[in-house]
């Protein structure tokens, strides 16, 4: 997920919290995104395996990979299960930061959605699960907009659009106008991501880049017009805020929440258990019911009300998906992307 940054939340383990109960069979590290566990929603799992849970938030995929990876190298025991966006399994899976699952430990799998398995960033889920799929669209205010007037990305760039939302997030920025001149949003080439930067720059003046709760200054009525992923235009349409969403004929870039665990997990069993019990079908209607995601649980899927199941605002249709694109890593490439990213921000 690259939604909301929040800090910790009370009672959370802190990182430098090393060598403790952790490591003991009743206790699992869970470094997940805050909204992913709403209150109660861990209740369960304790009470039916006796293992605590002690949860830490995870404010994006970065400083995700930057703690593990610095817990890897001193050599400490850390989080027992992770919550890497789809692109980021990949770069930690190549990076020999991921312990492979036993899947004969994980009888969830056979409930899970198979269109959401064995995709490239992890060809036969060896390191991780779907949990959890995000979709970035256009979303507009039902009373000032229609629909059908936003078919294409490239549509944001009309001159009466001046009071544009984008998600403070690189990629899903760069995404936009990579798609709209034609290009693969997972591009390496510093040429093609100059170009989406130059783009970029003829509608800046226009733009306010928003990823903390992005949904609230929709549901103000601050914005009637961006970018927001599938789950926010849930919470806003919970807020009764006349609000839509479509995704142009370029398709969406999709990303995927999972589940792993880290190479020097303590408690790989529990960790198992733990990601086994988020994953089933009760408790993934719960985390949906609460913050809007498709999840991956089909039996989930059976019992969550219509007007979220066939909201294609919410839950993409086959079509939409049929021209999707995945996010992926891009490598040393990120850097490309940074630097004109921190240069659009700074721009006038």
């Amino acid at each position: 997920m690259k939604k909301w940054a929040i800090a910790l939340v009370s009672g959370v383990a802190l990182l430098g919290a090393t060598n403790m109960s952790y490591a003991e069979e009743n206790v699992v590290r869970l470094y997940t995104w805050t909204e992913y566990v709403p209150d109660g929603l861990l209740d369960d799992f304790t009470k039916e395996t006796g293992i605590r849970v002690e949860r830490s938030s995870l404010e994006s995929n970065e400083t995700m990979y930057a703690k593990v990876k610095l817990q890897l190298q001193g050599g400490d025991g850390g989080y027992d299960v992770i919550a890497p966006s789809n692109y980021f399994v990949s770069k930690m899976a190549k990076e020999g930061m991921l312990q492979e699952l036993d899947h004969s430990k994980l009888p969830v799998i056979q409930d899970l959605n198979p269109d959401w398995l064995d995709k490239p960033y992890d060809k036969g889920n060896k390191y991780s699960l779907p949990q959890l799929l995000g979709a970035p669209g256009i979303a507009f205010n039902t009373d000032v907009y229609k629909g059908s007037q936003f078919k294409s990305w490239a549509d944001l760039w009309q001159p009466e659009f001046t009071n544009i939302q984008l998600l403070d997030d690189v990629r899903e920025v760069f995404n936009i106008a990579l798609l709209k001149i034609g290009a693969d949003p997972n591009t390496k080439d510093p040429a093609v991501i100059k170009q989406a930067y130059e783009e970029l720059l003829k509608i800046r003046p226009h733009l306010v880049f928003n990823s903390d709760n992005p949904a609230s200054s929709f549901i103000s009525g601050e914005f009637d017009l961006g970018q927001l992923w599938n789950g926010s235009v849930r919470i806003a349409k919970k807020e009764q805020a006349p609000i839509d969403m479509v995704f142009p004929k370029e398709g969406p870039v999709l990303w995927v929440d999972t589940l792993a665990i880290p190479k020097n997990a303590k408690n790989a069993d529990a960790a198992h258990k733990l990601i086994n019990y988020l994953l089933s079908a009760e408790v993934a209607k719960k985390l949906t019911l609460a913050i809007g995601y498709p999840t991956s649980n089909i039996k989930a899927l059976e019992m969550l009300p219509k007007e979220i199941t066939e909201d294609p605002a919410i839950y993409p249709t086959a079509e939409v998906l049929q021209k999707s694109h995945w996010q992926d890593d891009v490598g040393d490439a990120i850097e490309i992307y940074e630097k004109y990213f921190q240069e659009l921000k700074a721009a006038q």
